[in-house]
């Protein structure tokens, strides 16, 4: 007999079968693929666009940039408006120096006469009155308001008068507050001009020159706290420095103020 050893295969159906290959992206032999539009990519697509904001909203590169274009209206109205403020107090405080220059100027605007005192001429008036543009061009007086002078007196019975009056300026935007030219010509019923509490009184053979002064403010950027650009209006008065003639001189037929050759412009309001 021979030494070597014999071998028994096992039996066909003992033989295990080899397992199948993994195959690309995990999916079994035999298993139904997903199809498109189906549940699987639906799923698919909504992590991606949720991935897609989740990005954008950790994504902070032009935080700065946004910012600033949603504050700049804000920032830009507040810094002009700013600016528009100072101005306005500008405007008031300049409002009120043409009020007290126009009042100053005409106390002491005289043309002396040989015969009596010295006289109050339409030239006067008019020469005070042009030095306002040329102390204030950039205002334009004339032009966005109106100057008002009054010479507040005391009539024959010791009451107070407005024995004449000249304006220039825009006549819409009103006129004196405490009277027109010949207010208080007789009687004692004219308190004087001024606002209650600070009205002024003229004395006996003496005159204040009462200047009201409205302006029309002229806005830079815009209004601000009204749809309009507000009106301005401040007065001032002085009185008279010198014996003035009050009447007028000769040939001013007591008008109180004269207006001889060559005649200059008189404005009457």
């Amino acid at each position: 007999m021979s030494n070597r050893r014999s071998t028994r295969l096992p039996p066909a159906e003992e033989v295990l079968p080899l397992a199948p290959l993994p195959q690309a992206g995990g999916v079994s032999p035999g298993a139904p693929l997903p199809q498109a539009g189906g549940a699987g990519g639906g799923q698919a697509a909504r992590r991606s666009v949720g991935n897609i904001v989740t990005t954008i909203l950790r994504n902070t590169a032009a935080v700065s940039a946004v910012e600033f274009a949603l504050l700049a209206p804000l920032l830009m109205t507040v810094g002009l408006g700013t600016i528009e403020l100072a101005n306005m107090a500008l405007v008031y405080t300049r409002i009120s120096q043409v009020a007290i220059q126009v009042a100053d100027n005409t106390s002491r605007s005289k043309q002396a006469t040989g015969s009596s005192g010295a006289i109050m001429r339409e030239y006067d008036v008019d020469d005070a009155l042009a030095q306002v543009d040329l102390v204030y061009p950039g205002l334009q007086v004339f032009t966005n308001g109106r100057v008002i002078v009054s010479s507040l007196e005391q009539n024959s019975s010791g009451g107070q008068w407005i024995h004449w009056q000249r304006c220039r300026g825009l006549a819409t935007l009103g006129s004196s507050k405490y009277g027109t030219q010949g207010t208080g010509s007789s009687g004692t019923g004219f308190a004087g001009m001024g606002p209650t509490g600070t009205v002024v009184t003229a004395d006996a053979n003496s005159a204040i020159m009462f200047v009201e002064v409205y302006y029309k403010y002229q806005p830079i950027f815009f209004n601000i706290g009204n749809t309009t650009a507000p009106t301005i209006y401040r007065a001032a008065a002085m009185y008279v420095r010198d014996d003035r003639d009050l009447t007028g001189g000769a040939g001013a037929n007591n008008a109180g103020i004269a207006n001889p050759s060559p005649a200059a412009t008189s404005y009457t309001c």
